[in-house]
This record gives structure tokens, C-alpha cells and sequence, in this order.
């Protein structure tokens, strides 16, 4: 049981990775700067999931708190920036 765990926790880890490199790819291809900003988004939010597994591999609770406050933070600014390109701010 704990080896087929430990393969579905691989899988979904390396998955994650490939999720990071194509936003990465689309941060910087991105034609324009929506575009760029949704990348940057779904980039944080696969960040988020990395400190998740990292504090789910480490048995550590106090990540799942740093995945909190980066997620808050990761909000507000895409907020901001939103609120920026459509000329609000």
C-alpha cells in the first residue's frame, strides 16, 4: 500500500513540475500582458501546490501556513494588477 502511495505521489509531483514549466512557457511567450498575468496566476498557484507536497514529503504543518499566506498574497496581486490594466488603478 504504501508503495503505491508513494508512486501516485511521484506522479502527481513530476505533473505538477510539467504544470510549472508550460505557465512558465506561456509567461514568456504570452502575447499579451492578460495573458502574461494569467500565467503568472496559475504559476503561483502551482507553487502553492509544491509547498504542499513539500510539507506533505517533510511532515511539517507549518508549510501548509506558508501555502496560506502565499496564496493571500498571490490574490491581492493579481488583484492589483487586474484592477491596474484595466485602468482603475
Amino acid at each position: 500500500m504504501a508503495e503505491t502511495a508513494h508512486l501516485i505521489f511521484c506522479i502527481s509531483y513530476y505533473t505538477t513540475l510539467v504544470a510549472m514549466v508550460m505557465a512558465f512557457m506561456r509567461f514568456l511567450v504570452g502575447p499579451t500582458s492578460p495573458d502574461r498575468v494569467v500565467a503568472l496566476d496559475t504559476m503561483t498557484i502551482v507553487g502553492i501546490v509544491l509547498i504542499v507536497f513539500v510539507s506533505l514529503r517533510a511532515n511539517r504543518i507549518i508549510y501548509l501556513d506558508v501555502a496560506l499566506v502565499y496564496g493571500l498574497l498571490s490574490f491581492l496581486g493579481v488583484v492589483a494588477v487586474a484592477r491596474y490594466l484595466e485602468g482603475g488603478l
